[in-house]
């Protein structure tokens, strides 16, 4: 029965309850299980192929192109299980779709975020490499992604982001009756200073695995909060599922480009159309 074997190696993984069969090669990573909804609804065939804990797995198409989403639940571990064994079911490109804080007061609610590389302020990617590893986006996923912003004229920032294990203390909120984490004080404007876009709790995890293993990973967030302003509203869900979708068809065309051309990789002498 699905789930009763811990062997990673086993036919269906021991948590997300998929085999081979079920994935396509390109998987987008919403946090929120209800999220998944917002994407397939945007897809002209979806269906469920597993639901376990906080992971919920469908695959369908985009536009012809073969998808997956796969929900990975709040922080670092839990997004690099789901990575993890989506990489043993041989998916090869991840793209997190989630929300952020933008940390800039010229973001508003609502506009995209995507991550050209990440703050390692979280541990699980500790546990696989040496701290000063760079956590990088992809370059072609990230020039899918602002391909697709721009195409479906969305507003978008691109630039570093930071991923903290902590939603309260390691963002610089005060925790319970006023708890000041040390350094919370001052943690925003030194990040501002460096330039670094927005704050969430996954991307980083996200994109070290995915260059260890010599997979493809990026990430595109909808600004939930800007830390500057004070200003919070639920807002730019739909946008972020949209670039995620379009650019993994996107990727797609890049890839089939290249490999017309006899290139390694799609690259900029290379045309889409």
């Amino acid at each position: 029965m699905p789930g009763d074997s811990e062997d990673p190696n086993a036919e269906v993984q021991y948590h997300l309850e998929i085999t081979l069969e079920d994935i396509a090669s390109s998987v987008l990573l919403p946090g929120d299980p209800d999220r998944v909804d917002a994407v397939e609804a945007i897809w002209e065939s979806a269906e469920e192929v597993a639901r376990h804990r906080e992971y919920r797995t469908v695959t369908g198409r985009y536009d012809g192109v073969p998808i997956s989403v796969t929900s990975t639940g709040i922080g670092s571990p839990s997004a690099a299980i789901a990575l993890e064994e989506l990489a043993r079911a041989d998916a090869e490109t991840f793209i997190r779709v989630g929300s952020c804080g933008a940390l800039h007061p010229e973001m508003d609610i609502g506009d995209l975020v995507i991550t050209t590389g990440a703050v390692r302020q979280e541990g699980t990617s500790d546990e696989y490499v040496r701290e000063d590893y760079p956590a990088a986006a992809s370059d072609e996923v990230v020039s899918a992604l602002v391909a697709a912003a721009e195409r479906l004229g969305h507003d978008y920032h691109v630039g570093i982001t930071m991923s903290t294990d902590s939603f309260y203390a390691g963002q610089g909120r005060p925790g319970f009756d006023g708890f000041e984490a040390a350094g919370s004080a001052e943690l925003l404007d030194e990040l501002r200073e460096a330039n670094v876009k927005n704050v969430e709790m996954e991307t980083s995890a996200i994109l070290t695995l995915a260059n260890v293993y010599g997979l493809r990973a990026g990430a595109v967030c909808a600004v939930y909060a800007n830390r500057a302003t004070g200003e919070f509203r639920t807002e730019g869900d739909s946008r972020a599922v949209e670039t995620a979708s379009l650019a993994v068809k996107l990727l797609a065309r890049m890839d089939g480009r290249a490999a017309e051309a006899g290139a390694d990789r799609f690259h900029a002498g290379l045309s889409l159309e």
